[in-house]
């Protein structure tokens, strides 16, 4: 077995169970890609049993502290079978599930979203990769499913050194399908759609449109950002008199009123605009628009905590002119899935966005992922969906509402 030594200091993450090492934290000692590694401290105890991978930054993930634990095929069949029986128990209102979630289940790189009777599967990192057939075969035992497809082409490949990888990894078939997702329905397609398909991680919030647009008797939603329009299915079946949906692609948006109409949706209360949401978001306060819900899904401004300064200004304007948008009592309910922005920033930057508006808005609800795709407490890395509910206020604060001072 291959040793990892670690710089002095540099124990102190594993010791708190967070499974990254990173390529400065290693006084010396290598492997092959994917190999099995024994990481020790600067005084040679025992950390963990790892994951080497020398294209990466993150030069070792953490398989396990336990060092009478030995990673093999059993090993991995028993973490597979341990996420699949952890959700089993969480009475998920739908057949599109996430199984395995990367480092909360202890797999590092390994996203697994079941579709029905059909897997999805990102080999993200060299030690995935490295045991991918027995992974495969786990999951199939685990779940009793016959079909998985593969879907490595996540740009993560790349920093890992790996090529990217697509297609039906098990058994084969259409990749077209359909799930159900609380009493409505939603196609996917494995093979073009986004991440492994779909959106599994705003399941809850979707349902929590709905509920709010039935409740307040909202008439009119905007969705921004919608992709293949799970938000607009859900104000719509919330009673909405119509709802805009902004997207730049093309073929998202087919699908979007493709979606209204297999939910038995008026398709008259549906429009579609191919446009960037941004400038869609300006020309509608510039037409003096107003709308009494609005959704703001962006895609991941900030992938890494470097990009945050570049990206809050982004989530910011956005926010503004969302803001502004909002009828007098209307909701906002805007997210952020950057793992490179903290929910403390997220709300300080909604904040910000607030003051340029001067809009006032109380903040009802924070949302996050839903609980498939739960954290773990050592790995807040994974806590990268953030969300807030907010209503504005019929009347806005006089330091907000009102015009700066002229000078004398």
């Amino acid at each position: 077995m291959k040793v990892i030594r670690l710089r002095e200091g540099r124990e102190r993450s594993l010791l708190k169970q967070h499974p990254w090492v990173f390529e400065g934290g290693i006084q010396r000692g290598g492997g092959d890609a994917g190999e099995t590694v024994r990481v020790e401290a600067a005084d040679g105890r025992f950390l963990a049993w790892g994951a080497f991978s020398p294209a990466s930054a993150i030069r070792v993930r953490a398989w396990s502290f336990d060092e009478a634990e030995r990673i093999d095929r059993h090993f991995f069949e028993r973490r597979v079978q341990a996420a699949v029986a952890w959700r089993a128990g969480l009475g998920l209102q739908s057949n599109g599930q996430r199984l395995v979630h990367g480092e909360a289940d202890g797999l590092p790189g390994l996203v697994v979203d079941r579709y029905g009777d059909t897997l999805c599967a990102q080999f993200g990192t060299a030690g995935v990769e490295r045991w991918r057939e027995v992974i495969a075969d786990a999951l199939l035992a685990a779940t009793g499913c016959g079909r998985l497809y593969e879907r490595s082409d996540a740009s993560v490949r790349q920093l890992e050194g790996l090529p990217e990888r697509t297609g039906w990894l098990r058994g084969e078939g259409e990749t077209e399908l359909t799930i159900t997702e609380h009493q409505w329905q939603l196609t996917l397609d494995l093979a073009s759609g986004h991440k492994t398909g779909f959106y599994l991680d705003q399941r809850d919030n979707r349902a929590r449109l709905a509920a709010l647009v039935q409740q307040q008797g909202l008439k009119t939603v905007l969705n921004c950002y919608c992709y293949t329009g799970g938000f607009t299915v859900a104000a719509l079946a919330g009673g909405a008199e119509h709802v805009t949906s902004v997207d730049s692609s093309g073929p998202a948006l087919a699908r979007v009123q493709a979606h209204v109409r297999l939910n038995g949706q008026p398709e008259s209360a549906s429009t579609v605009v191919e446009a960037d949401a941004n400038r869609f978001l300006r020309d509608s306060l510039a037409a003096g628009r107003r709308y009494d819900a609005i959704v703001l899904d962006p895609p991941k401004f900030a992938p890494t905590a470097a990009h945050a300064e570049r990206a809050a200004r982004a989530y910011k304007d956005i926010n503004r002119l969302a803001l502004q948008l909002l009828s007098p009592g209307g909701y906002l309910l805007t997210f952020s899935c950057s793992g490179g922005v903290s929910a403390d920033l997220f709300h300080k930057i909604v904040a910000g966005a607030g003051i340029d508006a001067r809009v006032d808005a109380a903040i009802l609800q924070r949302l996050e992922a839903a609980p498939d795709h739960a954290p773990t407490l050592f790995f807040p890395e994974g806590d990268y969906l953030k969300g807030l509910v907010l209503r504005r206020r019929l009347e806005n604060q006089a330091s907000i509402s009102s015009p700066p001072p002229k000078s004398a």
